[in-house]
């Protein structure tokens, strides 16, 4: 008696999905945070409502005429259509040749090992490729894999301008403390009522490098502990003027996915500030079905000679307040 691997239960798209959600993926520093809100949905498109409500002073009025109108909040609608991220590979029959034991059990699960192995890496490359975009969501620039194609430029779809505010770390006089603040004043106003809970700032190597070696940072850490922070990494996070500073290491090839020289002061515990919405796959299995995170499935090659695998994650991250987000430069 021969197996039937490829057709058995254990290679459904339920199982493989089950099991490419389950597996150890290359953890990124935004995801391992939580900064962003994830959901599924049923639709490969998600519209946000953009409602920048005014808050203006009661001017003194006559008693018995008539109340001037408020000024009535401006809405905007825009919809997004849900990134598709696609990969696969193709497991030749001749791969698992001496892995095979005709009339075994064993040949299932030795086959199930090999497809794991595989789908374990494309789910990294998923989870790294989602991390890139989570920081596009936190810069309000979205890119492709290749570094330069737009997907979502977020201040032209709110149609709002970037702040930015330059520390001047290269003069040595200069006020870091105050300079953090203005941002964080920046920022405050861009959320208005919205509760913040902290800020993080997230670094470029160069711009950390700098900033820590500030006369005015060292100065604030040379007391604490016997000057332990300026002796040790601090690269994991710290804190001044109430931000946690830490160096952002992400890249893909030379790329870094912050730039040598860029900091974003990021709002912390902001409620649906940042969100990842997760659309289904585009399989008969899943239509209208709530999306996941990860999706896995396999097709046997022509003739039996093998099997296509692939993978798939279909992620929208957004920054709903983009102006919140303030870049900081040296």
């Amino acid at each position: 008696m021969h197996i039937d691997i490829f057709n058995d239960d254990a290679f459904s798209v339920s199982q493989l999905t089950a099991a490419i959600n389950q597996q150890d993926y290359q953890p990124g520093r935004i995801g391992a945070l939580g900064l962003f809100t994830e959901e599924g949905v049923t639709t490969t498109t998600v519209t946000i409502e953009y409602n920048k409500g005014k808050i203006s002073l009661v001017p003194v009025g006559e008693r018995g005429k008539p109340v001037k109108p408020s000024e009535r909040d401006a809405r905007k609608l825009r919809s997004f259509t849900v990134p598709h991220l696609k990969t696969g590979d193709s497991l030749l029959a001749d791969t698992i040749q001496n892995l095979r034991t005709f009339g075994s059990e064993s040949e299932l699960e030795s086959m199930q090992n090999v497809v794991n192995q595989r789908f374990a890496k494309f789910g990294r490359d998923l989870e790294t490729t989602n991390e890139f975009h989570r920081i596009g969501a936190i810069k309000g620039l979205i890119l492709d894999a290749d570094g330069t194609s737009i997907i979502y430029d977020l201040y032209d779809e709110f149609d709002i301008t970037q702040e930015v505010v330059s520390l001047v770390l290269a003069t040595a006089g200069t006020n870091v403390r105050a300079k953090v603040m203005e941002a964080k004043r920046k920022s405050e106003a861009a959320l208005g009522a919205s509760m913040v809970t902290g800020y993080r700032a997230f670094c470029g190597a160069s711009f950390f490098d700098d900033f820590v070696g500030h006369a005015k940072v060292e100065k604030a850490w040379e007391r604490y502990n016997e000057g332990e922070m300026l002796r040790n990494d601090v690269r994991g996070g710290f804190k001044f003027a109430d931000v946690v500073w830490e160096e952002y290491r992400g890249k893909i090839g030379t790329q870094a996915f912050i730039g040598d020289n860029d900091a974003y002061l990021v709002p912390e515990g902001v409620a649906d500030l940042f969100i990842t919405r997760n659309a289904p796959a585009d399989y008969n299995e899943t239509v209208n079905t709530l999306g996941l995170p990860l999706y896995a499935k396999q097709a046997p090659l022509p003739m039996d000679r093998g099997i296509e695998m692939e993978a798939q994650k279909n992620p929208l991250n957004l920054c709903t307040q983009p102006g919140a987000i303030i870049k900081l430069t040296k």
